[in-house]
C-alpha cells in the first residue's frame, strides 16, 4: 500500500493520469505531503463536518504545508467570499480573526475550525471565505442557468443529494432552486481559490464532502488545464463516497452516531424554509 500510496503522489508533477486512487489514513497522508515533490496548484479537503478527526487533519494539513513554504492560502467554505485575514499580523487574537472573515455572520460553530485557521494566520498564510454570500442566495434560487452546468446525471444527483440531505422534508418545487444554490457555493469557492494562485505552491480548499466531489462539485468548475487533487476523509461506517470523484480517500475512525433528521425535524416544526439551511453532514 505505502509504494501504491506513494507512486500516485509523485504522479502529481506531470502523470496523464492517477492510479486507482489509495486508501490511508491521517498518519499516511501525513508521510506523503512530506514527498518532495510537486503539489496540485488547487488541493481539496472534504469533511464530514461534526467528525473532529477530519478538523485535526486539516489543521495538520495546514501546519506541515504552510512548514514547507508551499502553501498559497487556505479557502473555507465556513466564510463568505469578501472576507480575509490577508490584513492580519501572525499575532493576530481568534477574535481578531473572526471579525475579519466575518465567522458569525456564516453560521458556523468557531471552536471546531479555530485551530485550522489559527494554523494558517499564524503561519503567516492568508485564510479567504469562499462561500456564496448569503445576500444572493434568493436571486440564484431564481436562475435558470445553473441548470445547465452539469451533465444531467450529476444534476440529477445533486437535486437528490439536497432531497437526501435535508431528510424529504424540502417540497419538491425547492430542490432545483436548492440545488442552484449548491451550485452557485461552488462556483464561488472555485474563483476564490483561483485568485489566490502562487507559482511553486498550492491553495488549499477546506469544505464538506459534497463540494468538493469531481463529478458535481467545485472541480467542475475549475479550468481544464489547473492542476486539482481531491481528498476526502471518511469517518469509518459512512456512507463511501464513488472512487471516481476524489484522488485520495483519508479513513478516520467512526464518529459517534447522531440522528441529524431528528434534529433538522425539530427546527423544521413551523413548516419548510424559505432559505437554504445547512445540509446534514
Amino acid at each position: 500500500m505505502r509504494a501504491a500510496v506513494f507512486g500516485a503522489w509523485l504522479c502529481l508533477g506531470g502523470c496523464a493520469a492517477l492510479p486507482p486512487a489509495p486508501a490511508t489514513d491521517a498518519t499516511g497522508w501525513q508521510r506523503q505531503l512530506q514527498v518532495p515533490a510537486p503539489l496540485p496548484e488547487v488541493l481539496l479537503l472534504g469533511e464530514q463536518h461534526d467528525a473532529p478527526e477530519h478538523q485535526a487533519w486539516e489543521r495538520d494539513t495546514v501546519q506541515t504545508l504552510a512548514r514547507q513554504q508551499r502553501l498559497a492560502a487556505v479557502v473555507l467554505e465556513m466564510a463568505h467570499s469578501g472576507h480575509s485575514t490577508r490584513a492580519l499580523a501572525p499575532t493576530a487574537s481568534e477574535t481578531e480573526v473572526q471579525e475579519a472573515l466575518d465567522w458569525q455572520a456564516a453560521g458556523w460553530d468557531w471552536a471546531p475550525y479555530a485551530p485550522v485557521v489559527m494554523a494558517a494566520v499564524q503561519a503567516g498564510v492568508p485564510v479567504h471565505g469562499g462561500n456564496l454570500r448569503r445576500s444572493h442566495m434568493r436571486e440564484v434560487m431564481q436562475q435558470t442557468h445553473w441548470d445547465q452546468h452539469l451533465p444531467p446525471t450529476a444534476w440529477e444527483r445533486q437535486r437528490d443529494a439536497i432531497r437526501s440531505g435535508h431528510c424529504d422534508l424540502l417540497p419538491v418545487s425547492q430542490l432545483t432552486p436548492m440545488a442552484r444554490i449548491q451550485l452557485a457555493k461552488d462556483a464561488s469557492i472555485a474563483a476564490v481559490a483561483q485568485a489566490q494562485l502562487q507559482p511553486g505552491q498550492t491553495v488549499l480548499v477546506i469544505a464538506g464532502r459534497g463540494h468538493v466531489l469531481r463529478s458535481v462539485g467545485i472541480p467542475t468548475w475549475l479550468p481544464a488545464g489547473l492542476r486539482a487533487q481531491v481528498a476526502v476523509a471518511q469517518a469509518q461506517g459512512a456512507a463511501p463516497t464513488p472512487p471516481g470523484d476524489y484522488d485520495w480517500l483519508v479513513q478516520t475512525p467512526a464518529v459517534p452516531a447522531q440522528d441529524h433528521c431528528a434534529d433538522l425535524r425539530a427546527r423544521w416544526q413551523t413548516g419548510a424554509p424559505t432559505a437554504p439551511q445547512p445540509q446534514k453532514p
